[in-house]
């Protein structure tokens, strides 16, 4: 059975540690993700409104993305391919598209997901991914992106194009590619999935801490 987890906001946190005082607050900590199966982006419906998740498929638990740190390790490091959206640097940090290769190094593999969308709901039973924003250390970059196989990219950061920036998908469906890191650093990505329901357009938007460490 799927679980669903929503952490304290920073005012719950508050009403609490007053409530509770104390009490260990360290238990209100955000989740910190390093490793396993994980679809960083995973839509859902409600009958009324869309919703972004984060849904950590080794426990079967959803999380909101607020709650959610994201963890890169130094270990995620291997030589850059050579695509030349990924810089000119020796190296990149990789989450890697298939699941063995993320197991044998440590690291997330990570997921954009649709399957818990059912058919008959999305005009042409697809919903579009957005990527809205990446910064890192606070400040706009260009060193992140998303490429399945050979550097077919997904989305990009990359500021100079408006190029991959969105990406469509069929509802239902469980997707996997490359998630890509230039330079070490807390990044902020913001995606927003997006889809039409009885010609009504519907979204939801939502950011992402990653911490990607040298």
């Amino acid at each position: 059975m799927r679980t669903y987890r929503r952490l304290l906001t920073v005012t719950g946190l508050a009403a609490a540690t007053i409530a509770t005082a104390g009490l260990n607050t360290s238990a209100f900590a955000a989740t910190n993700l390093t490793s396993g199966h994980v679809d960083v982006l995973d839509a859902e419906w409600d009958g009324a409104d869309l919703h972004l998740h984060v849904h950590d498929e080794e426990t079967d638990t959803e999380y909101e993305p607020a709650d959610v740190t994201l963890s890169v390790p130094a270990a995620a490091k291997v030589t850059n391919p050579g695509y030349s959206f990924l810089g000119s640097g020796g190296q990149i940090w990789l989450l890697p598209d298939t699941e063995t290769e993320a197991d044998a190094a440590g690291v997330l593999f990570a997921g954009v997901s649709t399957e818990h969308l059912s058919t008959g709901v999305f005009t042409n039973n697809s919903v579009n991914y957005q990527l809205v924003s990446a910064t890192r250390d606070g400040a706009a970059t260009e060193d992140f992106s998303i490429y399945a196989g050979s550097g077919v990219r997904w989305f990009d950061s990359n500021t100079a194009t408006t190029s991959y920036k969105s990406r469509t998908f069929t509802v239902g469906s469980h997707n996997h590619a490359n998630w890509a890191f230039e330079e070490a650093g807390t990044y902020q990505l913001t995606f927003r999935v997006q889809g039409t329901v009885g010609g009504v357009t519907e979204s939801a938007t939502a950011a992402y801490t990653v911490v990607v460490s040298s």
